[in-house]
């Protein structure tokens, strides 16, 4: 085994030692969520903290990769590095992947699956790609003992994932295997294209850790509200899931997934410090927000109405806080554009005159709609929603609340 020459400060003592070096990872998420998640990932303690493009990468022991699976609010997958290559062929593709000793990470009588993505590249076909990898391997296995693994796509005991851009090559684990954003409360999967990640993500980004009130006025299946909830009770957004990638590897140490598990039980706060509520103009939407966060554990504590935004009013007593919405865009807009841009407006317009003291917060497509809101802007920054660039824009409170 090489060995890594470290100085300095690190999460398990500081001094000159020499160790066996901490595995390399990368966790994926959103385009322009990468500082959230180095943030995130800082505070969980990950050595090597770097952002990089669509993820960030980063070092640790065992303890934080299952933490970081389970506590991570804006990474969509946690990839463990296992070789990187230039390749311009498949058949290329094929050599470097068998120079693997593939017995490392996988018993024959386990399943594996390979997840492949080609961009720019002279392999051009994924799919192909993802089989000449598995390929390699099965030919070792039954090289070297007769006998190949089987492929089981849905639970695989190893999961790769394979990135390919131009002629470089990356070869993964895949501890997560299943996206990181599926939390389990949202089974009915509606038009509206912001995920669980990306929701956190923004909220994150505006500050809000669950010290004021957050109100969503276009609430839909109630995504912020139920993340908002789970990020002011510090309830670990992967608390409930059933199956990690991570579970089927040959080094997995259950002791060691049991004890993050139980700090996380252990963590949860009992209620939320501040209210959290949402409403819309769509009963059905309404409906479906009050299930969502039934599913995620905190109906009792959320609360939806069916409202147009121009009614929406603060709870009497209730301090000021955020006010964070999705409006409708890409293949959710209907009608002519002017009428879209009037409910911009006319989201401004009551945020201004009843709401004083709370800040607004809107995310959506492009930012033609900035100036509809007749609002004063206090920043903004661009983020992707899928292929979509869309505008995260916080306006000023325009005065204090009485």
């Amino acid at each position: 085994m090489r060995l890594e020459r470290v100085t300095g400060e690190y999460p398990f003592g500081v001094g000159e030692s020499w160790v066996k070096p901490m595995p390399l990872y990368f966790a994926t998420c959103a385009r322009g969520l990468e500082p959230v998640l180095a943030q995130e990932l800082r505070q969980m303690g990950a050595a090597g903290v770097e952002v990089g493009r669509g993820g960030v990468h980063f070092r640790g022991d065992r303890l934080l990769l299952y933490r970081a699976n389970l506590w991570l609010r804006t990474a969509i997958r946690v990839l463990e590095l296992i070789i990187t290559a230039s390749v311009d062929s498949y058949d290329a593709l094929y050599d470097v992947v068998r120079q693997v000793d593939w017995r490392d990470y996988l018993d024959v009588e386990q399943t594996l699956a390979v997840d492949a993505h080609v961009r720019d590249s002279p392999l051009t076909h994924s799919q192909y790609a993802a089989r000449r990898v598995k390929d390699a391997i099965c030919d070792q296995f039954r090289d070297r003992i007769g006998r190949r693994p089987s492929v089981d796509p849905r639970f695989p005991m190893l999961g790769l994932n394979l990135h390919v851009q131009g002629h470089a090559m990356v070869l993964s684990r895949d501890s997560s295997w299943q996206s990181l954003h599926k939390r389990g409360y949202r089974p009915i999967q509606t038009k509206a294209p912001l995920n669980e990640a990306l929701a956190a993500g923004l909220l994150l980004h505006l500050g809000w850790r669950g010290e004021e009130p957050l109100v969503d006025l276009m609430c839909g299946s109630g995504t912020f509200c139920i993340e908002g909830a789970w990020l002011a009770l510090e309830r670990a957004p992967g608390l409930t899931r059933k199956w990690f990638g991570f579970q089927g590897w040959r080094d997995f140490e259950p002791g060691t997934w049991a004890i993050v598990r139980a700090e996380a039980r252990e963590r949860m706060r009992k209620e939320l410090p501040y209210p959290v509520w949402g409403s819309d103009t769509h009963r059905g939407a309404v409906a479906l927000a009050q299930r969502n966060a039934c599913a995620a554990g905190v109906g009792h504590w959320l609360q939806f109405c069916q409202q147009d935004l121009r009614e929406a009013r603060p709870r009497p007593g209730c301090p000021a806080g955020l006010i964070l919405c999705n409006p409708p865009y890409g293949s959710r807009l209907k009608g002519p554009r002017s009428s879209i841009l009037s409910l911009y407006a006319a989201l401004g317009e009551t945020v201004r005159n009843y709401w004083p003291g709370w800040r607004l917060a809107i995310f959506a497509a492009g930012n033609d709609w900035l100036n509809a809101v007749g609002l004063p802007l206090r920043r903004k920054a661009m983020f992707f929603n899928g292929p979509m660039r869309c505008t995260l824009a916080e306006f000023a409170p325009l005065r204090s609340p009485v």
